[in-house]
């Protein structure tokens, strides 16, 4: 369409009304919910392995220590990186953060039941119990890594996060289109 002398004519910007759908925005609280968890996951995570590094006697190295026991203070060491890596992939609203928690949750609780395993046969009830009485802060320390993983591991695998995560706003123009005469 052609207006006065041949030259593009102007279109007139369209108001909106109250008919029109206001743009879909998801709610990203429980994206933010899960890195929080997984912040506080990977630092009661990392908590076990520093103060036992921190706490080695003179003359004791980690090659006395069973492949059993390393291998447990190496998953607490993996899932305190990964759970790191991933909430603050979260909060850069990046997919492969909640993928990270989920896996740095499940990295960490395979830690938390691989440790009453060590002393050769598993007792879990005794181990759990211990737990729960609260004796020392490695026992609380312990109970608040299940409970962080566990709400990082609920809340990152819930849809309502990855639709939050995955959803880009559209772009708008900077500048109004220039006029081409």
């Amino acid at each position: 369409m052609s207006g006065l002398h041949g030259l593009p004519a102007r279109q007139r910007e369209r108001e909106s009304s109250a008919a029109d759908p206001a743009p879909y925005r998801p709610n990203g609280s429980t994206a933010i919910a899960a890195g929080l968890f997984g912040l506080v996951a990977a630092a009661t995570s990392g908590y076990l392995p520093a103060r036992l590094f921190l706490d080695i006697p003179s003359g004791f190295s980690l090659g006395d220590l069973s492949p059993l026991t390393l291998a447990d203070l190496a998953a607490y060491l993996g899932a305190s990186l990964v759970l790191l890596l991933g909430a603050i992939a979260t909060f850069f609203r990046a997919t492969a953060g909640a993928v990270l928690l989920i896996a740095g949750a499940l990295l960490a609780l395979g830690a938390l039941l691989l440790e009453p395993a060590l002393g050769g046969s598993p007792a879990y009830a005794e181990y759990f119990r211990t737990l729960v009485r609260f004796e020392n802060f490695a026992a609380l320390d312990r109970v608040a890594l299940a409970a962080a993983v566990l709400l990082a591991l609920v809340l990152a695998g819930l849809p309502r996060t990855f639709g939050y995560l995955r959803h880009r706003a559209p772009a708008v123009p900077a500048s109004s289109p220039s006029r081409q005469w």
